[in-house]
Order: structure tokens, then sequence, then C-alpha cells
């Protein structure tokens, strides 16, 4: 048997993970994420459950994926793609407030789920930790001489700024912790504008930033 080409085998796996995140959602809009099962999923994208977890490790996870997959590598591109002379801190901002806030119709009704149900709000904060890999080369690239560890470390930090502006912007009706995490209820009212939100959260690392360009230059 011959081997697929390497870019083959990997349009293939894109093409099944897609399937798989398409029908996630669409079941889950149809009868309500609580009603569908993984399996549910697997048949519907034309795999096997076993198929399915090589993917997702849980149906929030693929249902989530409708508004998370390759946002990502989209932030650490948009950083990369920017003019050479821009501020880091400004372009690590706009890049993310670009990628959260600019949704289709298809992202919005995921969105609709994920604040109506506690477990798709968990597993959509924890993507914010994706963030950190693709960002920190980028950044190390922007750094130069600065050095790997001080990119992972702004990467990180940004990573986290976002889960605290989603967190507060995901909060419970009828609560006021800011500091707090959404609780277990479930419906949820977004709180604000999730821009500002990430603004305000991504300010703090803005004197990091600046503090390890200037270690660039000559």
């Amino acid at each position: 048997m011959t081997t697929p080409p390497t870019g083959l085998r990997e349009r293939k796996k894109q093409a099944t993970r897609v399937a798989l995140r398409e029908a996630a959602l669409r079941l889950a809009v149809e009868r309500g994420p609580d009603q569908v099962r993984v399996e549910d999923i697997a048949e519907a994208a034309g795999v096997s459950p076993r198929t399915y977890n090589n993917y997702f490790a849980s149906r929030e996870q693929a249902i989530v994926s409708a508004v998370t997959e390759d946002r990502e590598a989209r932030i650490a591109a948009a950083v990369a793609a920017g003019p050479a002379g821009a501020r880091l801190a400004d372009a690590v901002t706009d890049a993310v407030v670009e990628q959260y806030t600019h949704t289709g119709e298809r992202e919005q009704r995921a969105l609709l789920l994920i604040t109506t149900h506690a477990a798709l709000r968990d597993a959509f904060l924890d993507t914010s930790a994706d963030i950190e890999a693709p960002l920190a080369p980028v950044i190390a690239e922007r750094l130069g001489d600065a050095g790997p560890h001080t990119a992972r470390v702004l990467a990180a930090s940004a990573a986290a700024a976002v889960r605290i502006a989603l967190e507060g912007w995901l909060r419970p009706a009828g609560t006021s912790d800011e500091a707090g995490s959404p609780g277990a209820g479930g419906l949820v009212v977004p709180t604000g504008s999730l821009s500002d939100r990430l603004r305000a959260a991504l300010a703090p690392l803005a004197p990091a930033f600046d503090a390890a360009e200037r270690r660039t230059r000559p």
C-alpha cells in the first residue's frame, strides 16, 4: 500500500476535524447540548467514536471549537504580519480583540449555546490557554535576543489576561464578583463590551512588552 503524501493526509485530518465540529454544533443547536452524545456526533460526521476521540476529548470541546478553531493561530499570524515598527503590546492587543469579537453567524450560534450551558462555558474559557503556544515564537521573533523565555512569559500572560476578560464577560446574571469565575448555573448574560474587557485586561501587560522591546534596541 502506498502511503499518502503528508499534505493529503493532513488535509484529510483537517476535513475530518471540520466535519466533527460542524456536526457537533448542528446537533447541539437542534437538540440542545445535553441531548447530544459523542456517538451521535461521530455518526453525523461519518466516522467512528474511536476516530472522534482522536480529535476531541468531549462533546463540549467539539461544540466550542466552532468558535475557537484556529483562532489562536490567527492571533499569532496577525501579530507576525503587523508592521515591524508597530508597538508589540498594541499588535498583540489588536490581534486578540479582532479575533475574539469579529464572528459570523455560525460562531454566534455557538456563543448562544455557550452562554446557556455551564459545561460549554468552562470549555470555552479553557481554550484561552491555547493562545500561548503559537504566540510565543512570534513574540520571540520580534524580540530577537530577548530570548524565548521572555516570549513565553509574555504569551502566557496574554493568555491569562484573555481568560480573565472572558470570565468577567460571562459572569452569571445577578452576580457582582468581578474576581470570581462563572458559576455553575444555567443562563448567563454577557456583560459589557467584550472588546473593552479584552483591552482592559491586556493593558497592564503593556509595560512588560515595552520593556522587552527596549532591551532589543541597539
